[in-house]
């Protein structure tokens, strides 16, 4: 896409779009599935939503598409999200395919959690303690926040953050760990996980320094596969955007995987299509596209 083709409105550049989604792809409604990343997809990596993001994620809900978030973020960070976009049902995937949930205004907090799978931690904490002792490690508390080993930086992590030794997160099963090691590279996270050998396990390499842990075999696109089945949606009747690494296996699962302009090179090499960046409305380009086929 040119620098020109950028600057044009959403609708000019969702109608150009068209011509890249498969012709196996369902039109808006009940018979497509789209799965949408939220950090530097849909939200700014300083939180804003566009008004042209907004507005095509409600017409896509109105149009009775089923528009699931799929996101690394925790439930009680994702469901704001979920609120400010106007998803007032369906379901969400969290926690980088580890929980799922069930969107749900009666309920007392707005949501049922329907799966989570959960992995023992402890081998690959202290693997990663004995390579990075002074990394700041944190474990996902499921529904209320954190245990972390230091505080995170203000705004990093949403919910209740309890400060805990150690050897607490060691303790029970978990659906995410995360190390957050500032000074070290995406390159030099890769290099770690060679390193240690972690086994048992998968990971992910996050934009803000961060490596996320979490149980083997299981991601967004694990998740996503099991509510498709749970929605009756055919399997070329997905599409996906995104543009961490978190990403790349939801990107290779959907008949549409859409990269951000902002995912870096090996994300946008397993997508089938790269839009514009996040600052671009580039979610909102295709979307539009579904909407108008």
């Amino acid at each position: 896409m040119t620098g020109t083709d950028r600057l044009a409105p959403v609708t000019e550049r969702a109608a150009r779009w068209q011509t890249l989604v498969p012709d196996a792809v369902p039109p808006a409604g009940p018979d497509l599935m789209v799965a949408l990343d939220i950090d530097g997809t849909l939200l700014t990596h300083d939180g804003g939503l566009g008004p042209e993001v907004r507005s095509a994620v409600a017409d896509l809900r109105d149009s009775g598409t089923h528009v699931v978030l799929a996101t690394g973020r925790s439930v009680q960070a994702t469901v704001p999200v979920a609120r400010e976009l106007g998803l007032t049902d369906g379901a969400m995937v969290c926690s980088n395919g580890a929980v799922c949930v069930r969107i749900d205004p009666g309920h007392e907090l707005g949501y049922e959690i329907t799966d989570v799978v959960t992995f023992d931690p402890g081998p690959a904490l202290r693997l990663l303690r004995e390579e990075l002792p002074d990394g700041l490690f944190a474990v996902e508390d499921l529904g209320r926040g954190y245990k972390v080993t230091a505080p995170f930086p203000m705004g990093e992590l949403t919910g209740e953050v309890e400060v805990v030794p150690f050897e607490e997160l060691l303790e029970a099963p978990a659906t995410r760990v995360t190390l957050r090691a500032p000074h070290l590279s995406s390159a030099d996270f890769d290099a770690l996980v060679d390193r240690i050998g972690l086994h048992g396990v998968g990971y992910a390499v996050g934009w803000t320094a961060w490596l996320d842990i979490s149980p083997e075999g299981v991601n967004k696109a694990s998740a996503l596969e099991m509510l498709r089945g749970r929605l009756d949606v055919g399997d070329g009747a997905t599409v996906a955007m995104g543009d961490g690494g978190n990403d790349l296996e939801m990107l290779a699962w959907a008949a549409h995987g859409v990269a951000m302009g902002n995912a870096g090179q090996h994300v946008q090499a397993v997508a089938d299509a790269v839009t514009g960046d996040v600052h671009e409305d580039g979610a909102a380009v295709v979307l539009r596209a579904l909407l108008e086929r």
